[in-house]
């Protein structure tokens, strides 16, 4: 059985408190578009993210807010700019990576919060029965692509029943497989 594999590129997600000090008093966000996960959202406001050694202008936001704010780069991004991204699930910011935000009514440092997302596959329940695996269990996907095949390994299953069957990956891998648009996995053994 396979599923769509989705590259996902650097991006914020804000607590409401933080979107207040980045964007100003009762700030709502914008949606620019839907993403493939259900209520999920990218958004027409940016961000700047300054690490140790340079800052990254023009991050997106995701939405809706969430309760701690999160900071998703590739290895490669956060290397660039000096900043530290353990590999994590997503909301896993205990102990993670520290930068400051910059919008354009103001400024955040976070102590911790920047995390390279560990690769994962989106399921409902009946996803993961039809592909034969359960949430949290790890396993390894299967991308062809022209030139560049490749099996990832440790791959995360998540199963919601507010989720859509997709599989995530960072910059850094997708350029790894040499992705394109419309890119397709399937686990193996």
């Amino acid at each position: 059985m396979k599923f769509l594999v989705e590259t996902s590129a650097r991006h914020v997600h804000l607590s409401q408190e933080h979107l207040e000090i980045l964007f100003g008093a009762g700030y709502e966000l914008t949606k620019k578009k839907d993403l493939s996960q259900p209520g999920q959202y990218a958004c027409e406001e940016r961000v700047t993210i300054v690490g140790g050694k340079k800052e990254m202008p023009g991050v997106s936001i995701l939405g809706p807010v969430r309760k701690a704010t999160q900071v998703e780069l590739s290895l490669t991004d956060a290397r660039s700019i000096g900043v530290a991204a353990p590999v994590r699930e997503s909301g896993d910011i205990a102990g993670s990576g520290a930068c400051k935000i910059i919008g354009p009514k103001g400024e955040i440092e976070i102590t911790e919060g920047v995390i390279a997302a560990k690769r994962h596959i989106h399921a409902t329940p009946a996803d993961a029965e039809a592909l034969g695996v359960e949430n949290g269990q790890i396993v390894n996907v299967k991308i062809d692509t022209d030139g560049r095949s490749l099996v990832f390994g440790d791959v995360v299953v998540r199963v919601s029943d507010t989720y859509a069957l997709a599989m995530h990956i960072d910059t850094d891998e997708s350029n790894a497989a040499g992705c394109g648009r419309e890119v397709y996995g399937e686990i193996v053994k």
